[in-house]
């Protein structure tokens, strides 16, 4: 998490969920997370890490974000 900080000067802060409750919390901003996962899983090629490169996935991801963007817009 520190590399985060240092080179993009993002602040990261984990959520977690209270260890006293049971059964389903709703998390503050975690859906969003897990809502942009389940965009990217429609991508069939980022569902299995097909990819030896790091840079090769995250070129994918780029590019599957692009797409759900452009077709938002359209």
């Amino acid at each position: 998490m520190m590399w985060v900080m240092d080179i993009c000067r993002w602040i990261v802060q984990v959520v977690l969920r209270p260890e006293q409750t049971k059964g389903f919390v709703l998390l503050k901003k975690r859906w969003v997370v897990e809502r942009t996962f389940g965009w990217l899983m429609h991508c069939r090629r980022l569902v299995r890490d097909y990819e030896k490169l790091p840079q090769t996935s995250e070129a994918f991801i780029y590019l599957a974000m692009i797409r759900i963007l452009i077709r938002r817009q359209a």
